[in-house]
């Protein structure tokens, strides 16, 4: 039953950012032999009851009565062998086992809330924390590992002596707190006091305890953007492989490291440059001996990198409480930032290795497109829901643009639920209106840096006689198929040309188009047209972007009889072809739906994998541009 406590206390804490980010924190719970801690590597809101590692807590506490080596490296090494050697079941356990075992109390929560680091982050935080938490203990930074647990040892000792009683309140500078009670209410009860207390000292001072944010400068998004996500990959010339890039504001960012964690996660300084360039990237290198997660523009945005868009995004979260811890210090003397000896510790300790490595598990896809983001218009459902869902199975991040915002949301929650290795989101767009597709393309900058793949698939087909279409009905047609390719490409490949500036592999635009566009369609002129003219495109396109390596292809599927387009049951092409008469002797839809499936070789509709494994040969490739690739069955072959 209490595992199940501490779990829901974890869960609880886990999920509001408030307290915790990413994988910093953590919580035990004890009885009379075992520690139940949780494991390195698991975020707190995502641990479950059987995640918790059982470990004998009279081994724990020969840490700290056995002799351990003199150097810092054989020191930490035996430690952690010793609380290796202590485990009954689980995984690895969290370095901060010892000092979970330490607290005498059976729950203990260990939290990294912005407003308490405002304090221990600050200047004048011990004596601030005096002041405001007379019951506390204090601990000045050292160490994380087996130092930080001697120290918190020793500290309560000399409490315990002064006080008569053990703590239950722990800050520790640089770093967090900790909280030991007996009941998972009492927890509560401590953190909600924490909270309250803290918050009054910042309004006394002036302080506000929300981040002074702006949004970014869309057009900045656009500039920097894309050019980020080649500048800061890793790799040289046309073999580098670009980060994603997410900018979620506009902030003052640190002038240093504050905590392990924002050090973990983001690094422990950013760059700060009014126009990013490669020069300003060789200099942070050469200072740093490593590239920056974090790019600061001042007044224009805060652009942070990743390996996956998730560890990106963990970057920005980090840097944006970075920024708010900064802020806050300002009540209490301004911020402590660690020294270079203490932040190269954290830098190149195997244990936050470790954790940042385990954070990082089932958000870097395998698979052919692992990397890139896919911009897929019409996607919320048909062939472009289909063709999202294999280029998601490949490990794309999935941008799922469509009119249908809700069914693209829909969309993009059900990609993301059964295709983990993935990231889907949803954005709208009306891709026969020019601002419409610009603030999508800004959209997706600010959200992953650019575009790899730009899938232009959203359509529509509209069959009737030339002697009875109306000029609306041909409009309707023309300004999606046609107009709306053009728009597309004008706006992608802008972002497009902005990532390959710096090198890179090439990028891709695919358009979804038709075997319609290969040969003429009797009473479908204007969908035929738009195709027919959507190839000109295609070529024209290629011969231009070339030099911006990117490669314009289109495929032409067959029909997808089983889709929405074709099926639709009040606007379908069945019924459409039925009522025109189009399929000479039809008498019901079923009737059509032969008609169409005879007159392919295969016997049977294109689907959307089909679709999905010609694009996937078109990014692959490095050789072909312009071209149109009949995916139809055999029903259209080129001449």
């Amino acid at each position: 039953m209490s595992l199940e406590k501490i779990t829901a206390l974890s869960v609880k804490y886990g999920s509001d950012d408030r307290f915790v980010l990413a994988g910093g924190g953590n919580t035990s719970f004890k009885d009379e032999t075992h520690l139940y801690v949780k494991p390195s590597g698991i975020a707190l809101k995502s641990v479950k009851s059987e995640n918790f590692v059982k470990m004998d807590r009279a081994l724990i506490r020969k840490i700290f009565s056995g002799t351990l080596p003199c150097d810092v490296a054989g020191r930490e090494a035996a430690a952690k062998q010793m609380m290796l050697d202590a485990v009954r079941t689980g995984s690895r356990p969290s370095v901060e086992a010892p000092l979970h075992e330490l607290i005498p109390f059976a729950y203990v929560v260990h939290l990294h809330p912005a407003l308490v680091n405002g304090m221990t982050c600050a200047e004048n935080g011990a004596e601030v924390c005096s002041k405001l938490f007379p019951d506390a203990l204090w601990v000045p930074y050292v160490d994380p590992g087996y130092t930080l647990s001697k120290k918190v040892s020793d500290a309560m000792a000399e409490y315990q002596t002064a006080k008569g009683k053990a703590a239950s309140l722990i800050f520790l500078q640089n770093h967090g707190v900790f909280a030991g009670a007996d009941t998972p209410e009492e927890i509560d009860a401590i953190y909600a006091n924490v909270m309250s207390v803290l918050e009054k000292a910042y309004a006394s001072a002036g302080v506000a305890i929300e981040l002074a944010k702006q949004a970014p400068c869309t057009e900045a998004v656009k500039q920097y953007a894309p050019k980020l996500r080649t500048l800061l990959g890793d790799g040289e010339g046309d073999s580098i492989s670009r980060k994603f890039v997410v900018c979620t504001g506009n902030f003052e960012v640190t002038g240093g490291p504050l905590s392990p964690d924002h050090i973990v996660y983001s690094k422990s300084f950013p760059m700060v440059s009014d126009d990013p360039k490669k020069e300003d990237v060789d200099s942070y290198v050469a200072t740093n001996g490593f590239k920056p997660l974090v790019v600061s523009v001042p007044g224009r945005g805060v652009f942070c990198a990743g390996d996956t868009l998730k560890s990106a995004n963990t970057a920005a979260a980090l840097a944006a409480d970075a920024a708010l811890v900064k802020q806050l210090s300002a009540a209490f003397g301004g911020p402590h930032y660690l020294c270079e000896r203490d932040r190269k510790f954290i830098e190149n300790w195997e244990v936050e290795s470790y954790r940042r490595s385990m954070a990082s598990q089932g958000a870097a896809p395998a698979g052919r497109l692992r990397g890139k983001v896919a911009v897929v218009t019409g996607a919320a459902q048909g062939f472009g829901y289909g063709i999202a869902e294999e280029l998601a199975k490949e490990g794309a991040v999935i941008v799922v643009a469509d009119l249908n915002i809700e069914g693209a949301q829909k969309a993009a929650d059900t990609i993301r639920n059964e295709y983990p290795v993935s990231e889907a989101f949803a954005v709208a767009v009306n891709v026969s209106n020019e601002d419409s597709i610009a603030a999508m393309v800004g959209e997706v900058a600010k959200r992953c840096g650019g575009v790899d793949l730009f899938v232009s698939n959203a359509g529509v087909a509209k069959a009737g006689s030339v002697k009875t279409f109306t000029l609306k009905d041909w409009e309707f047609v023309t300004d999606i198929n046609y107009n709306g390719y053009f728009l597309c490409v004008k706006h992608v490949s802008s972002l497009m040309a902005a990532q390959t500036a710096d090198g890179g592999d090439w990028l891709d635009i695919v358009q979804v188009n038709s075997k319609s566009g290969l040969e003429g369609s009797n009473k479908n002129g204007a969908y035929a047209g738009s195709k027919f003219g959507g190839i000109g495109l295609t070529q024209s396109f290629a011969l231009e972007l070339v030099t911006d390596r990117i490669k314009v292809n289109s495929v032409c599927p067959g029909n997808y009889l089983d889709g929405p387009l074709w099926s639709n049951p009040e606007r379908g092409l069945f019924v459409q072809y039925l009522n025109s008469g189009k399929v000479p002797g039809a008498k019901t839809v079923a009737d059509v739906k032969r008609y169409y499936e005879s007159k392919v070789p295969m016997n049977r509709g294109c689907f959307p994998k089909d679709v999905a494994k010609a694009i996937i040969y078109c990014v692959e490739q490095k050789y072909e541009t312009g071209q149109a690739i009949p995916v139809t069955g055999g029903q259209v072959m080129l001449n």
